[in-house]
């Protein structure tokens, strides 16, 4: 008896966060976190549930302006190491969004291991931004290559980090930014004072930043002064900026 093949996972955009526009003139393609190793499928629901409420809001205010938000459906739970799955995905993602709503600006959005995959993909051609929500990102001088950040050049690339994350090293990151800074003006990182990994102390805060961040590079809505500072501070400062308690609530008066 001939032997089955196995079938060919594929990725998948879910579906759209909120009411679709009339017109798409923007997208957000949302990269839940994952794990180191892992060739497990994800649970779809459980995935999801860890950027959806950032969805949901960008999807709520950024609807005006034309924007569509998905949440990107990994084949694998796992980064791999070189196979990067979450990566290729992502790039997959962008790939769709293009098929899907033609030459519209891109933002990729990650929480832990999918921030780095927003980090890694930032270099599609459809892409112009990036918004890293702590993420992992592999310890210097061990097995892997240092990431890489020459696919963030031309890129508007937000990285926030809590400075208690136990979960994934902040300095990691600001090591990143730093790296990525020098060919790439358009980099800020704020820090969460004595937030964890989930930002949940500061959870409204982040997604005002977030919301803030994603309509100035995808809409040319005025960035908040703070954003403002930090794209334009050099470093450390600029990649070392206090997310302040309230910040957001001037933005809605």
């Amino acid at each position: 008896m001939a032997q089955q093949a196995t079938p060919v996972r594929t990725a998948r955009l879910g579906k759209a966060l909120g009411p679709e526009p009339t017109a798409v003139s923007g997208v957000v393609l949302l990269l839940p976190t994952g794990d180191e190793v892992s060739t497990r499928r994800p649970s779809p629901m459980l995935a999801a549930a860890s950027v959806r409420s950032l969805g949901r809001r960008l999807g709520r205010t950024g609807r005006t302006d034309g924007l569509v938000v998905h949440v990107v459906h990994y084949r694998y739970r796992g980064w791999n190491g070189g196979r990067a799955h979450l990566a290729e995905d992502a790039a997959w993602a962008a790939d769709e969004a293009v098929r899907r709503y033609g030459d519209v600006p891109v933002c990729l959005t990650g929480l832990g291991m999918g921030g780095r995959a927003a980090l890694r993909a930032g270099g599609h051609d459809a892409v112009n931004s990036v918004v890293a929500l702590a993420p992992w990102l592999p310890p210097e001088g061990g097995a892997e290559a240092p990431e890489p950040v020459k696919q963030l050049a031309g890129r508007r690339v937000l990285i926030v980090h809590g400075t208690h994350d136990a979960r994934t090293d902040p300095e990691l990151s600001f090591r990143l930014a730093a790296r990525a800074k020098k060919a790439n003006r358009d980099v800020c990182r704020f820090e969460v004072h004595a937030d964890g990994h989930g930002l949940s102390q500061y959870r409204d805060e982040v997604l005002a930043l977030a919301e803030n961040f994603v309509g100035g590079v995808l809409f040319g809505r005025p960035f908040s002064r703070p954003v403002q500072d930090a794209l334009a501070a050099p470093p450390p400062l600029g990649l070392r900026m206090p997310l302040a308690a309230g910040f957001g609530t001037s933005l809605r008066r």
